[in-house]
C-alpha cells in the first residue's frame, strides 16, 4: 500500500515528492473530484493525503467517504500557506473529553 497526494500547493507536493509519495496539484472543485474518485478506486493506494484548501472545497463529499470507506484511509494535511489549527482542535478535543484544559 502506498501514499498519495491531491494538493493545491505546487511547493507541497514537491516537498513529499522528496521522500516519495506521487501526487497531483489541482485547483477546482469538480477536477479535484474526480481524481479522488480515480484515486480511491486504486487498490494499491492505501493512504491519500488532501491539503486542508482542497477538503474546504468539499467537505460533504470527504465527509461521506470517511464514514462509507474502509480504504483508503483520507488525511488531511496542512501546507505552509495554511491557517490550520490542528493542534488548537486536538486540545479542544482533550480537554471536552478529559475535563481538563491543556
Amino acid at each position: 500500500m502506498k501514499f498519495y497526494l491531491l494538493s493545491d500547493n505546487v511547493d507541497t507536493q514537491v516537498g513529499l515528492r522528496l521522500v516519495g509519495i506521487e501526487g497531483e496539484v489541482v485547483h477546482e472543485r469538480r477536477e479535484f473530484l474526480e481524481l479522488l474518485e480515480e484515486k480511491i478506486k486504486d487498490k494499491s493506494i492505501g493512504i491519500i493525503l488532501i491539503t486542508t484548501k482542497l477538503i474546504e472545497l468539499a467537505p460533504d463529499v470527504i465527509s461521506q467517504i470517511k464514514l462509507k470507506q474502509r480504504q483508503p484511509l483520507i488525511v488531511e494535511i496542512p501546507d505552509r500557506h495554511g491557517e490550520s489549527k490542528i493542534g488548537e482542535t486536538i486540545d479542544r478535543y482533550v480537554s471536552e473529553a478529559v475535563g481538563v484544559k491543556l
